[in-house]
């Protein structure tokens, strides 16, 4: 199998790239080498096992010229993360969504049919909670001065009762709530109506908190794990939002690179989309993630800081069982063992070095 890898240079996509090359498969990376996440203008080492092309996923006739003779396409290359404020909005549409948008309408001439697509837990906003009281319910808004008063668990908008989080299924409502969650939603739009006009096949593969090597470093496009590991490489005690107990699911980018490969290996219902949680199926706190890399790093405890950043969400925690049952992926790397071994791992070049 020739497999386009957009984003190939990338934490997620380089770990897929390896893998299908240990495999004996063909592998073609397309990376821009965004400054956001790469603290270099030349390609990393660990892509030189592949043909590796300098480019932008928006470049019509590159992305076209790169398709020939490709049977799947694995689409990776996005800004992500938090990001800095609203002024990111233009640089998110850009990359994910007209990016996106190009990569289809070259699949569509060069009649490759199958498409694993990169999506996230963030396009869910909020997770699923449950009422004592009313059963299932969508949590009440966020108040600031809810935050400001240390007040952070999300109550029911009936009756006020405190609500308990649930796992997280594949059609539970999408309600993104920043700029990248709704650049990663119009992806998996745009993605669906090319698979309806098409017969082509989707896997949005729909990722938790992913941590492990080759992660971005310094820069606030990174997830929490770089940013907690960043602070203990400088000597200083990770810096934890709320009061910690925020639950999340964090799986390992070689878990997260095998349910790639066997999404690019499994038949996927014909002209559809279909979306699935790729978690370890084990809640952790934002809290816990903390202590466990200062212990790893042999740094400074966590400080626990109050407040909340625009946009975030209390508690998203998934439903692995789609993907179990559709895939046959269920998670491997253990909670405690992969954030021991993220302790030491090599990330990425800072960006700017």
């Amino acid at each position: 199998m020739r497999t386009l890898i957009t984003g190939g240079a990338g934490f997620i996509g380089s770990h897929i790239a390896d893998l299908l090359s240990d495999q004996g498969h063909e592998v073609v990376v397309l990376d821009s080498l965004l400054g956001t996440a790469h603290g270099s203008p030349r390609p990393p080492g660990y892509t030189g096992r592949h043909r590796f092309l300098r480019g932008d996923v928006t470049d019509t006739e590159l992305v076209a010229e790169l398709l020939d003779g490709v049977d799947a396409v694995c689409h990776q290359a996005a800004v992500v993360g938090h990001g800095i404020d609203p002024s990111d909005a233009p640089s998110y549409a850009l990359n994910n969504d007209y990016g996106t948008a190009v990569l289809l309408a070259a699949m569509h001439r060069a009649k490759v049919r199958k498409l694993v697509l990169a999506s996230s837990m963030v396009v869910y906003g909020e997770g699923r909670y449950e009422c004592p009281v009313h059963g299932i319910v969508a949590p009440s808004a966020r108040k600031q001065s809810d935050v400001d008063a240390g007040r952070f668990e999300p109550t029911c908008a009936a009756c006020g009762a405190e609500l308990g989080w649930r796992l997280v299924p594949e059609d539970a409502p999408l309600q993104p709530r920043s700029t990248y969650a709704a650049t990663k939603l119009a992806q998996e739009h745009l993605a669906a109506a090319w698979a309806r006009q098409t017969g082509g096949t989707v896997w949005a593969l729909r990722y938790h908190n992913v941590y492990g090597p080759r992660m971005p470093q310094n820069t606030p496009y990174a997830g929490v794990a770089s940013l907690f590991r960043s602070s203990l490489l400088r000597g200083e005690a990770p810096i934890v939002l709320e009061d910690g107990k925020q639950q999340r699911d964090f799986v390992h980018v070689h878990d997260v690179a095998r349910a790639n490969v066997l999404a690019l290996g499994t038949d996927g219902p014909e002209g559809d989309l279909t979306p699935l949680n790729i978690c370890s199926g084990q809640p952790h706190s934002v809290g816990e993630l903390a202590e466990e890399l200062a212990k790893a790093c042999d740094g400074p405890a966590p400080k626990i800081a109050g407040g909340a950043r625009p946009a975030d969400v209390r508690h998203v925690v998934a439903d692995p069982a789609r993907a179990e049952r559709l895939l046959g992926f269920t998670a491997r790397a253990g909670f405690a063992e992969g954030i021991a071994g993220f302790a030491t791992a090599e990330l990425r070049e800072p960006v700017g070095s």
